[in-house]
């Protein structure tokens, strides 16, 4: 079944980096892209998507402002707040509003690490005989 995730982030390289992966990974994902909060809420209202990352300093909305909305109109979508800011205000920050959070100092091996986990990837085998 194809899934799809949702990239929030202002960064193009970035965005591009984490979907070059994901889809490494998950070879039946479909990865939407939104350049800021604004357009992650309309895009994900769109699209429904099943994963939602969001970058926290984004223009126009940033992506704690994004994940309150979504989390309103969205409830049982989950949401990783991945970002920059490492600080006990982000951690606090997410646990109030239901989200993830994941430092991009920690790494894409950590978000990978938690996008398998909520979006398990298709094994191997599996994939064969779905064909």
């Amino acid at each position: 079944m194809v899934k799809t995730v949702l990239i929030a982030d202002d960064s193009a390289s970035l965005r591009l980096s984490v979907r070059f992966l994901l889809q490494g990974r998950h070879s039946e994902l479909r990865v939407r892209e939104a350049v800021d909060g604004v357009d992650a809420v309309e895009k994900a209202k769109k699209s429904q998507p099943d994963l939602i990352l969001l970058d926290l300093a984004m223009p126009r909305l940033n992506g704690a402002e994004a994940a309150a909305v979504l989390k309103n109109e969205m409830p049982e979508t989950p949401v990783i707040l991945f970002t920059l800011n490492t600080d006990l205000y982000a951690d606090t920050l997410c646990a109030a509003l239901g989200v993830d959070f994941i430092s991009k100092v920690d790494g894409l091996p950590k978000l990978l690490e938690r996008v398998d986990a909520l979006l398990p990837p298709t094994a191997p085998s599996e994939r064969e005989t779905l064909s």
